[in-house]
This record gives C-alpha cells, structure tokens and sequence, in this order.
C-alpha cells in the first residue's frame, strides 16, 4: 500500500484547491474507470497481484455453469458499485452481496445454502489496486487538473 499512500499524499494538496463541485466531477470519473476496470480483472479472473483466481472445486458443477467465468453476476453495475461524494470514492460490492464478496474476497467459511454444510472457500480477491489502477489514477487527475 506504500504506492497507494504516495499517490494520496502527492495528489491531497492538489484536491484542496479544487472547488467541491470539481472534486465530485473528477471522483465520478475516478469511480466510474475504477470500476471499469474492476470489472474487466473479474472477468479475466485475475487477483490484483496478477495471479489467477484459483479454480472451482473439482466436484463442482459441470456443463454450462461450469463453462462460464465466476462471478458473471457479481462484475455487472447492480452490484459492483460506485459511491462518491466531494470528499471521496469508492467501488465495492454493498448491501446482501457485500457478505458473499467478502467471504470471497478473505477466503472465508460459509454455508452454501440455508442448514447446507459449511465450506472454507478459496481467497479470490474481488476488488483490489493493481499498479495499473494507480496509473490510471494519477493520470486521470493529471488530466482533470490541466
């Protein structure tokens, strides 16, 4: 997280001195591209280290459930989310699928269904920085700012 604190105490000054209306523009932006690419690192099943997600369990599904990528759902815009204000953003899952990103996310126990039997699931990290978000992001300030 050193680089995610470089950028913040490199672009904190320069937030200051924009008017709120600005700030909320550019973290609409900012929330909007973040999510962007997300989305496209679920879809590729990566981590944000850019290791692949580990697999499905064997016994698992087979047959079109299996085919298709996980967390189809959870990469659309009804549940990865964008919340900004003036003073900061953000881009997660909130709300019901918040529990069942979490425990994704951490690698967590969980029940499959409702008295189901209880699974330790891999971690697969949902929502993350990669390198190439922090670019992304220093750039998109670059240009908002000149």
């Amino acid at each position: 997280m050193s680089d995610l604190n470089r950028l913040e105490s490199w672009a904190s000054p320069l937030l200051q001195k924009l008017e709120p209306a600005e700030r909320k523009k550019l973290a609409r932006q900012l929330g909007t591209e973040l999510r962007r690419s997300q989305r496209q690192r679920i879809a590729d099943q990566r981590n944000p280290d850019g290791s692949a997600f580990a697999p499905r369990r064997a016994e698992a599904k087979t047959g079109r459930i299996r085919r298709k990528g996980m967390f189809t759902k959870l990469r659309t815009a009804k549940f990865l989310k964008t919340r900004y204000n003036a003073n900061s953003v953000s881009v997660g899952f909130f709300g019901d699928i918040a529990r069942l990103a979490r425990v994704h996310q951490y690698g967590l126990r969980d029940r499959v269904a409702r008295g189901g039997p209880e699974i330790q699931y891999e971690q697969r990290e949902l929502v993350g920085f990669t390198s190439d978000d922090l670019d992304l992001i220093q750039q998109l300030l670059i240009d908002h700012l000149t």
